[in-house]
């Protein structure tokens, strides 16, 4: 029996030890692991489990939110084609290559449409199995305790003196402890020689409630683009706004809005109102204190005269009607060198960015006029003075000291061109700069009332300035949907960072009874919780927290 195959040995205890060592001495021969493959079908249940948890979610919600970044810092082609094309002459192949891409119709993009609709897969794949889940988890019973209750981040033992003495027995313990549960909110079970109590599922519920807003948020946005329209006016104090296609300075319909469905009103701005602070010291001075615009809206024949205000919008007709901006128009004459008027009437002047003062700029077309068409780029000061270089600025908001201050162009405007031009600037590249009589670049400063002549013949008038509001005009179905849902965000947001999920046993033997606290998550009342229901009911011996064993 002295021949044993290689392979094996046996030991002591006749059983087999395993292969040996070979006879080379370099270790075991193992034998490489060769992983199953996926396949198809595996690859894509991979990829679902992956799509629909939440890491994925949160990055999908943040990537459409990076992608919606281009969508505000270069003009979209559905809002402003002209701004567009404008864009692509001026950049050239830099400017092609964004077209191409799509980030002039970002929104309407197959890559933004994709992030989009990944997102709500993601979420519906990651909610539909939570609920069910939850649904199977508020029905079933709390669980039985552990065997070593000590092991639980709150514990609590203490002897029972109404047990100990027979006035209670160990059920009747059990039941006090059980009732005493269930008006702490929790639900029990008994099992035995312990209740266990289980409470806060409502913290998952607003989870989910959180989840399902957030889908109901994004799908309502959705809805909402689609069967909406958004559109911008400027309105001079005076002017009357029909709400048509044509009237708006800038409209942004809905995919699927029909323009010929807007509602008929008419708005009129009746007067707007301004008021800053020049009590203040400091850089509170000039600050806005109020903006107050009076409209009159008429629908069906009907007029009413309401309050515009910043943050407090009118709504005529199911239409939204909110301020976004104020300014100056100056109102300016122009003649010719026949005398005859070719421009009379209020002309928007943008404030700067920035500026206290209201510092406004902006220019004045005449392509009417005899002759050679004419232009003018100016700057109004609404309370003009000097500042320490001697330089003109204005030092307050207000029309204390209006003053107009212009340089004017002869020579073609561009209008024929075909290409959009903003009503705010002047395009003088094919346009000849006024002088004076000594050759010096002319110079137009103006105060209300006062005509300053052209070196063509003609002259400009400053007659007064006017105020004009920008206003936001837009109709939204999903309103009340999104309100709900916004709601309901805070809602299971709140219910799920406010309630604690948590667990509680209590286990009598004899006398000796133990209180265990379980939280499911973060919970630093847990501790708390074990002492104060062992402190309900009856612990007046001793404290075990410190000197029982765990």
């Amino acid at each position: 029996m002295a021949d044993k195959t290689a392979d094996n040995t046996t030991t002591a205890g006749g059983r087999d030890a395993g292969p040996t060592a070979p006879a080379s001495g370099k270790g075991p021969d193992r034998t490489a692991v060769t992983q199953p493959q996926l396949g198809f079908i595996g690859m894509c249940r991979w990829a679902w489990r992956q799509l629909t948890t939440m890491r994925v979610a949160l990055i999908l919600l943040l990537v459409l939110a990076l992608a919606s970044i281009p969508g505000s810092l270069l003009p979209q082609r559905i809002q402003d084609p002209g701004r567009v094309n404008t864009f692509l002459d001026e950049n050239g192949a830099w400017g092609g290559f964004l077209d191409a891409i799509g980030m002039f119709d970002v929104y309407s993009s197959i890559w933004f449409s994709a992030v989009y609709l990944l997102l709500m897969i993601s979420l519906v794949g990651c909610i539909v199995p939570r609920a069910g889940q939850h649904w199977k988890a508020m029905r079933s019973a709390p669980p039985k305790g552990p065997r070593r209750l000590g092991r639980m981040p709150g514990y609590v033992a203490f002897t029972s003196a109404e047990v100990e003495d027979g006035e209670l027995t160990d059920e009747e313990f059990l039941d006090a402890a059980q009732a005493r549960l269930k008006k702490l909110g929790y639900r029990t079970s008994r099992y035995g020689d312990h209740v266990a109590a289980e409470r806060g599922y409502l913290r998952e519920t607003g989870n989910l409630v959180f989840h399902i807003a957030v889908l109901m948020t994004t799908l309502t946005m959705a809805i909402g683009s689609l069967f909406g329209y958004e559109g911008q006016r400027v309105l001079v104090e005076g002017d009357t706004f029909t709400n048509s296609l044509v009237a708006y300075d800038s409209f942004d319909p809905g995919t699927y809005y029909d323009p010929d469905n807007l509602p008929q009103f008419r708005l009129t701005l009746d007067d707007f109102e301004a008021t800053f602070d020049d009590q203040a010291l400091g850089n509170q001075f000039g600050q806005p204190r109020t903006f107050e615009a009076q409209v009159t809206s008429t629908v069906d024949g009907k007029s009413k005269t309401e309050t515009l205000k910043v943050n407090e919008p009118i709504r005529v007709a199911d239409t939204g009607i909110y301020l976004t901006g104020n300014g100056y128009a100056p109102e300016v004459t122009v003649r010719d060198a026949t005398g005859k008027v070719v421009r009379s009437g209020p002309q928007v002047f943008i404030p700067a960015n920035g500026d206290p003062g209201y510092t406004s700029e902006g220019a004045i077309k005449v392509p009417d006029a005899a002759g050679e068409q004419m232009g003018f780029v100016g700057v109004l000061l609404p309370t003009a003075t000097q500042n320490e270089q001697g330089d003109l600025v204005s030092n307050f908001a207000e029309l204390r000291n209006p003053y107009l201050v212009m340089s004017g162009y002869t020579g073609d405007l561009g209008l024929d061109s075909g290409v959009p031009q903003s009503v705010y600037t002047l395009d003088a590249s094919r346009m000849t700069q006024m002088t004076d009589a000594s050759g010096d670049p002319l110079v137009i400063q103006l105060v209300p009332g006062e005509t300053q002549q052209l070196p063509n013949g003609g002259s400009v008038t400053f007659d007064g300035v006017k105020r004009f509001i920008a206003v936001d005009i837009s109709q939204d179905p999903t309103q009340a949907l999104m309100f709900i849902s916004s709601a309901l965000v805070l809602i299971g947001l709140g219910l799920s960072l406010f309630i604690p999920r948590r667990r509680m046993w209590v286990r009598i033997k004899g006398a000796d009874v133990e209180v265990a606290a379980l939280a499911r998550g973060e919970d630093p009342m847990v501790e708390r919780a074990a002492r104060e229901l062992a402190k309900d009911l009856g612990s007046e011996s001793r404290d075990d927290d410190d000197d029982r064993e765990r």
